[in-house]
């Protein structure tokens, strides 16, 4: 079974209530101009894209509430299966918007599930139980996606938790690494991750005849199928050397 690494479990927690209450501020400074606006996710207002945030911090108390059934997922099975969700998780959160969640009041109430659970008891959720540390990795990979689609969307810069990005962005690559293996491409994303992937001739010193290198931004765009590897390669988003570094084939990773 593919997976990435585990990232140390009391950064996770810090991390996550970290880009959460991130979340928070931004939300509060939105303008009701702003909220009414079309967001970058198609079909989704900036009100709604919020919204769905909120969601995602809600699903702490969701899945806490039900039994853990069917195998263990890994972070890797949640990320590449997100997109068979898409219409479920769009109706939840059409429906949590019209009730008027509020963001700040699910983060307050998440936090007291995380103090009930372990780091490594089951947590049930969508495609089967799942570690709790790793549950919460997934809410960061998606608190960050969706920070930058805010971004994105309002023009205004998102004050990520460092620490958040950084997992985000290595969970990313690790799942790169996971979904084609190999040693032939050495792919970058300073200053938070280098993996290799591809099949081809393995390099053992000097510089790696393929290298890809970009931004941690570009690559979180890339990965969750928010920019097409063209686009990035024609805004210059992206350095790529080597007649096996072109990656656009196995992109994205999430839907």
């Amino acid at each position: 079974m593919p997976k990435t690494r585990r990232p140390n479990p009391a950064k996770t927690r810090q991390a996550v209530l970290d880009q959460w209450r991130a979340h928070v501020g931004y939300a509060a400074r939105l303008t009701p101009e702003q909220l009414a606006a079309p967001s970058n996710l198609a079909g989704w207002d900036v009100r709604t894209l919020v919204g769905h945030v909120a969601y995602t911090v809600h699903s702490v108390q969701t899945w806490a509430a039900l039994p853990v059934a069917g195998v263990q997922a890994e972070v890797y099975d949640w990320m590449t299966s997100t997109p068979t969700a898409a219409a479920a998780v769009d109706a939840v959160t059409r429906e949590l918007v019209d009730e008027g969640v509020v963001l700040a009041d699910e983060v307050v109430e998440s936090e007291k599930v995380m103090a009930r659970y372990g780091d490594e008891e089951p947590i049930a959720m969508r495609f089967g139980g799942m570690r709790f540390d790793d549950f919460l990795v997934s809410r960061i990979v998606e608190a960050t996606v969706h920070a930058d689609d805010l971004e994105r969307s309002t023009g205004r810069e998102f004050p990520h938790a460092r620490e958040a990005l950084a997992i985000t962005v290595r969970q990313l690559a690790d799942a790169m690494a996971a979904k084609v293996p190999g040693n032939a491409v050495e792919l970058r994303v300073p200053p938070f991750a280098a993996v290799q992937c591809v099949e081809g001739p393995r390099h053992t010193r000097g510089t790696p005849p393929n290298v890809v290198e970009m931004a941690p931004k570009t690559w979180i765009r890339l990965a969750a199928g928010r920019m097409s590897w063209d686009e990035a390669a024609d805004e210059a988003a992206l350095t790529a050397s080597g007649s096996r570094a072109d990656l656009k084939e196995y992109l994205p990773l999430m839907g």
